[in-house]
């Protein structure tokens, strides 16, 4: 579906916007793809890899979600965005609310105003796990852009423009994770530990990027998907890491949850559940809907919760090890599950 296609990311010079230009290289032909962010130093950096003489269909973009008129002349002629512009680091946020308010939830506004002035066909928004139930002002502000992207195919009227949102948890390896934290203090032979208990979501670059493109060939409006993925200890992580070093427990930073919540008990109520993957539907009616529509599918139960805590799936220390010697850097390919050969929406 992205073959002959302009599509753009916000954010694009991020850990994820990488990857996404990385696979939509490999894998299509687009008319055009659009690098959107305010970093020039990225920008020109990612170039490099990604020039515009090697792969004349690359454009780079700079612009702010903030500043709309800049979306507006970003957006002429795309026909699909994905949105992966965010502050997201939860002690900045928490120190600079305002900051992360402009970026988060007003950028969000402006992106889902400039996508049905120029008639973009599909918009698909990143959201995070600390958007169901937040407990700090980054995943407020999640929350709150999740609430628009879910009503804006209502506010779009008689535009042809959707909107959905993509879910999901840590990502392995991207900008921000605690695995380069750990592989830089293991030389010190203590890993600091916020609790032993602790759990979280783990999603790698690569499943999350096939996911995006998953959820852009298949929305039809105002769900968010969720992808059925591992939980890990974070004193197993520890382990795969640095199994020489010691483990120094020193307490939850401001902010921070024990577990990772996905899908709430008030989501449930309108979730639906495939094989790989849940969709949260705007409202219970059209859940039961599509539940009538599609026989394979199958709502969740009253009381249900997806946590990271309460997951079927775990990751072992072996398998964690595993992993990170498979992501090398930013741009390391593996095989996705994310494919066609997934349920259809």
């Amino acid at each position: 579906m992205l073959n002959n296609k302009s599509i753009l990311i916000t954010g694009g010079t991020g850990s994820l916007g990488k990857k996404l230009v990385q696979i939509i290289i490999q894998e299509y032909q687009p008319k055009k793809l659009i690098v959107f962010s305010r970093d020039e130093l990225k920008q020109f950096e990612m170039a490099q890899r990604f020039s515009v003489k090697k792969y004349p269909f690359m454009r780079y973009f700079l612009g702010d979600v903030r500043d709309k008129d800049r979306l507006m002349r970003a957006f002429a002629d795309v026909d699909y965005v994905i949105h992966a512009a965010a502050l997201k680091q939860v002690p900045a946020a928490e120190y600079n609310p305002c900051e992360c308010i402009k970026t988060n939830i007003l950028g969000a506004m402006n992106v889902i105003d400039a996508a049905i002035f120029c008639n973009v066909k599909k918009v698909v928004a990143l959201s995070t796990d600390k958007a169901c139930n937040p407990v700090n002002l980054y995943g407020a502000t999640k929350l709150c852009s999740d609430k628009l992207f879910v009503a804006a195919c209502a506010y779009a009227g008689g535009h042809d423009t959707t909107f959905s949102v993509v879910r999901y948890g840590n990502v392995l390896g991207s900008r921000g994770s605690v695995v380069p934290f750990f592989k830089e203090r293991k030389n010190t032979g203590v890993l600091p530990i916020t609790d032993k208990d602790m759990t979280r979501f783990w999603i790698t670059l690569d499943q999350a990027s096939h996911l995006v493109i998953f959820s852009l060939a298949h929305m039809e409006g105002g769900e968010i998907f969720v992808p059925k993925i591992p939980s890990m200890k974070i004193t197993d992580l520890a382990t795969a890491i640095g199994p020489e070093c010691k483990q120094e427990v020193v307490g939850i930073r401001p902010g921070e949850k024990m577990h990772e919540v996905l899908i709430g008990e008030d989501g449930a109520r309108r979730t639906l559940e495939f094989d790989k993957f849940y969709l949260i539907m705007p409202n219970k009616a059209y859940a039961n809907s599509k539940l009538k529509a599609k026989k394979e599918t199958k709502i969740c139960k009253e009381g249900f919760s997806y946590t990271s805590s309460n997951n079927t799936k775990w990751l072992e220390v072996a398998e964690l090890r595993d992993i990170i010697e498979q992501i090398s850097d930013d741009y390391t390919i593996e095989k996705s599950r994310w494919s066609e050969e997934s349920v259809s929406v």
